[in-house]
């Protein structure tokens, strides 16, 4: 009556994924969950599937009363897993049922209500019965299509209306594919209902969430073989609020320099025994790979941070071996013991990371505890953060203008293009806060280009050279510098706002020009392109007379701790640095001239430009051209 061909090699693959997957170890957290309960309703569900229709193929030598219960269970668990494959859906989309309780209640009752028919049915025979003519289908059947089609219409309605939380196309498109098997896998039990197909498209949708979503090598880090910084997320994303939790974190010290010193490969190895030895001392918590040399344990109970932070210790006191190398190193710790706040993910993983930093700068070992000062700390980075990627994404990064001025006749005779963000409120955001995100985020590039086009619009929409000003210095990041495409890019932008390209100098710094054969190509391809090139900053860095004749600055920029330090303390250096330059055909500009003192004093060794708040602050570019105007 039946067909057996692909039930058993389905149950047989099943097998081998739920032994594959226990194998691993996987989080705690919602989603997995249910996908586990998914795969144990499925081999629940293929087994009696397989029991039912052989008892219903021999109905005649089974009592009647163990055949009804056999295809009872068969169809409450069919039921059940419906129930889960829609839960799983909604799990990934960042559901929960204490979200609302409305709807959770709905989405159970179809499920209670075909479950309570289930079993009832071997007495009222609503979905089957069992005669002396063997299995029939009662007049409640088609009950298994409705639920079905019920959870999977459900999916999909959950999917359009929560698909931004999937993080990319791949996770949107395997969650369409995973609901549209099991579409297909209602519609062909329907119309071929005696192969017993059903089971090998529920395999292949778990096959597909597997793949998708699943897979617990996506939570590994493969160095440490620890759990990576997105599995942290996606913990602390649903038992971030839990105050029972205890975070302790460790940061082997200057792991950077250790990587240098040791190689990346020794390193790695030193990561992975780091993460056996954790994970090995605490099995009952959670241990996190947080990149950079930096672990997050996570307790369940209350500890004590001094005898963690010993145990640790201890450990670090010896060498890791492993093939042949030692390695030598040490760590500093930081811990969070949730009190009255329950701060968001965000906010948690940003205290960890300022944590450790901080940690990893002192001189002792003692775990530097993450107060609640320090979340509000982190609530405000986050919050500039958010402002500066707003301000990238909506292109809202506002330009403002710090005049140069000619020393000789005390006019101002050029600008520094400098980048401002402002918050919703219309506060402005320090640089020195939203530079080094810009930096560590990667949108380094995006912010300078933006502050480059803008630059070349207002000089497009204002004869500057009428009024004094023959050129704006916009300032190059190293990252901005390194781009082989940078001039190109530049000079496009140039051309479309109509600017000549020497009334822009790029300002680099001295970090920027340690690679001297790519400098030379860079410095190269932008001069001959027509851009001016100026040395920001300098004395910050380690750049020698003898590289810096090679290069084609017009303007050395000579930094404000130095002419601070001179003017405080005169001496022979700072003159004498000058001097240099100027015999070497640079152009001198003094950063940070704050009095006429300063002025006198830098006219005095020879620099041709000043820049300074004795001459102005950082204006808006309207206020730039008044204050040109009115001079």
């Amino acid at each position: 009556m039946w067909n057996f061909s692909f039930v058993f090699p389905t149950l047989l693959i099943l097998t081998i994924i739920l032994i594959y997957y226990y194998m691993l170890p996987h989080l705690d957290i919602r989603r997995n969950r249910v996908f586990i309960h998914i795969t144990e309703a499925e081999a629940f569900v293929i087994v009696f599937d397989i029991i039912s229709s052989l008892a219903d193929n021999h109905y005649q030598s089974l009592p009647l009363s163990l055949t009804s219960i056999f295809n009872a269970l068969f169809f409450a668990g069919f039921f059940f897993r419906s129930y889960l494959f829609f839960i799983f859906t909604v799990s990934v989309l960042g559901y929960s049922p204490k979200d609302n309780r409305i709807l959770a209640f709905i989405s159970r009752v179809p499920f209670y209500f075909s479950l309570v028919i289930s079993m009832l049915s071997p007495i009222f025979g609503w979905i089957y019965y069992i005669d002396s003519d063997g299995y029939h289908s009662g007049p409640l059947y088609s009950l298994l299509y409705y639920v079905s089609l019920f959870y999977i219409a459900a999916s999909f309605i959950s999917f359009l209306y929560k698909k931004d939380v999937l993080e990319n196309k791949r996770d949107r498109y395997t969650m369409i594919l995973f609901n549209l098997v099991l579409l297909c896998g209602i519609v062909i039990r329907r119309l071929l209902p005696n192969l017993l197909l059903m089971d090998t498209f529920c395999l292949m949708a778990i096959l597909v969430a597997y793949l998708g979503f699943e897979n617990p090598e996506f939570f590994l880090d493969l160095k440490s073989t620890a759990f990576n910084d997105t599995a942290l997320r996606r913990y602390l994303d649903e038992h971030g609020k839990d105050r029972s939790l205890t975070y302790f974190s460790l940061v082997v010290h200057t792991y950077n320099e250790m990587r240098e010193i040791y190689g990346p490969v020794p390193m790695d190895n030193g990561l992975y025994l780091i993460s056996l030895f954790l994970r090995h001392c605490f099995p009952k918590a959670y241990v996190f790979y947080f990149l950079r040399g930096r672990f997050v344990i996570i307790f369940r109970e209350p500890i004590s941070p001094e005898a963690i932070r010993d145990i640790i210790d201890k450990r670090f006191k010896e060498p890791w071996v492993l093939d042949g190398s030692e390695l030598y190193l040490d760590a500093n710790y930081s811990f969070y013991i949730p009190r009255d706040m329950v701060p968001s993910t965000d906010t948690i993983l940003e205290a960890l990371s300022i944590s450790l930093s901080k940690a990893d700068r002192t001189a002792d070992n003692i775990p530097v505890e993450i107060r609640s000062e320090d979340i509000n700390k982190a609530e405000a980075g986050l919050h500039i953060k958010e402002c500066f990627e707003s301000a990238i994404e909506n292109d809202n990064v506002t330009v403002y203008l710090q005049p140069l001025v000619d020393i000789k006749t005390k006019r101002i005779i050029g600008a520094e293009a400098l980048a401002r963000i402002f918050d919703k409120d219309g506060n402005m955001i320090p640089p020195d806060l939203f530079i080094p995100m810009a930096e560590s985020s990667g949108l380094i590039n995006q912010l300078g280009e933006q502050v480059f086009e803008k630059t070349c619009r207002f000089i497009s929409e204002n004869d500057l050279m009428s009024i004094g000003i023959k050129w704006i210095n916009v300032n190059l990041s190293p990252l901005q510098f390194i781009r082989v495409d940078l001039s190109d890019r530049f000079s496009d932008i140039a051309a479309r706002y109509g600017v000549p390209p020497a009334q822009l100098h790029l300002e680099i710094t001295e970090q920027a020009v340690e690679d001297d054969a790519f400098m030379q190509k860079q410095m190269s391809t932008l001069t001959d392109n027509g851009f001016q090139l100026v040395l920001d900053d300098y004395g910050t860095g380690y750049s020698n007379l003898l590289r810096l004749k090679k290069c084609p600055f017009v303007n050395i920029k000579i930094d404000r701790e130095l002419v601070w330090d001179y003017s405080k303390n005169p001496d022979n250096i700072l003159p004498t640095m000058v001097s240099a330059f100027k015999q070497m055909g640079f152009g001198i500009t003094a950063e940070g001239i704050e009095n006429e003192e300063m002025v006198v004093a830098m006219e005095r060794i020879g620099c041709d430009y000043l820049q300074g708040y004795f001459y102005s602050k950082p204006i808006s570019m309207d206020a730039f051209l008044e204050t040109v105007k009115a001079l």
